[in-house]
């Protein structure tokens, strides 16, 4: 007897995300679980608040008495994280189903409620297990995303509150690409980079940012008898353009602006449907010279954007150096703009 073996793969199907639910429901009670214990701590320690040393010798004492019946646990590190994971979040019915403990406990790190709202809006929207949220964090996105732009619209547009106005609402500068596996000291050109991302597609459609489809590499172009090569081409859904990107492993130059400038004019042309909006170009550069772009591109212009990238991720005194000098160099940048 002939049996179509489609019913075999429907009911692995149903297997599969049945286990996924289960999996989930006994995470989300387990998160509710941590919570009320938080609660229950609070609770009593206002109940001791005259005393400065007692939430110390509350979690100690509540560690002491359950890690040997429950395990680790239920250490006195643990009993402090359900402390601070109530603290954060003081309503039960504010936490989300689709974040595990493994999130949540990465978000009661994140200072600032603005920055935590932008994250799990982030993670939520964009699907991320806990590695792809902490790389995220780890990597600044809030800060690289700020450094650029108001703080309302990141939010909002995390949100989904609105839909990005501009390119720069959404693409990073500098990415960083360590997921890559390429060594700094390595000489490579732009092909072996461009292999690499192929490879990690993935990991660099999470870096790029929301809303990126792939669409070609190597896009050909004839021109009038001439052929061109764009390295890479994406789709945004939310800009609602086409996004091309062109990999330089040297110093940015105003001639490959003008190459990319190029491609951009092309698909604008030739590829946009007219309920799209104007392509947008990426030069991913190992080094740029932001004077150089500045003078090379229109005072308007929105389309083509200067990107370096970084093949290590910071340290964190890396990191606040640089936010500082972005800082430092917008406000400079305001102040000749105001004389």
């Amino acid at each position: 007897m002939l049996i179509d073996q489609a019913i075999i793969s429907d009911i692995k199907k149903i297997i599969l995300n049945s286990r996924d639910r289960a999996i989930r429901q006994v995470d989300n009670e387990r998160t509710l679980m941590y919570w009320q214990i938080g609660n229950r701590i609070f609770e009593e320690e206002q109940a001791g608040k005259d005393r400065a040393d007692y939430g110390v010798y509350l979690t100690k004492f509540i560690a002491e008495q359950l890690e040997p019946e429950y395990g680790s646990g239920f250490s006195k590190r643990q009993i402090e994280l359900f402390r601070q994971f109530y603290r954060n979040f003081p309503i039960a019915n504010a936490l989300r189903s689709q974040l595990g403990w493994t999130h949540y406990k990465l978000l009661i790190r994140i200072d600032g409620q603005d920055k935590r709202d932008f994250y799990i809006a982030e993670a939520i929207k964009n699907n991320w297990s806990t590695r792809q949220l902490e790389r995220q964090i780890y990597s600044n996105l809030w800060e690289r995303l700020l450094l650029s732009n108001k703080r309302e619209d990141v939010l909002a547009v995390a949100r989904e509150e609105k839909l990005p106005s501009d390119a720069k609402d959404i693409i990073k500068d500098p990415m960083y690409l360590e997921f890559l596996g390429l060594k700094r000291e390595s000489a490579y050109y732009e092909k072996d980079l461009e292999n690499a991302i192929i490879t990690h597609l993935h990991d660099f459609l999470l870096e790029l940012g929301n809303g990126f489809a792939f669409v070609a590499r190597q896009k050909r172009l004839h021109i009038e008898g001439d052929e061109f090569f764009i390295d890479l081409v994406f789709y945004n859904r939310l800009l609602q353009c086409f996004v091309i990107i062109e990999i330089k492993t040297n110093k940015l130059t105003h001639q490959d602006i003008g190459q990319l400038q190029m491609y951009v004019n092309y698909y604008d042309r030739y590829e946009k449907r007219d309920f799209e909006n104007p392509t947008i170009g990426i030069l991913l550069c190992a080094e740029k010279n932001n004077a150089v772009v500045k003078i090379s591109l229109p005072e308007n212009n929105k389309t083509i954007i200067a990107s370096e990238y970084k093949l290590y991720l910071p340290t964190e005194e890396q990191l606040v150096q640089e936010v500082k000098r972005e800082i430092e160099k917008q406000e400079s940048d305001k102040s000749k703009h105001d004389l």
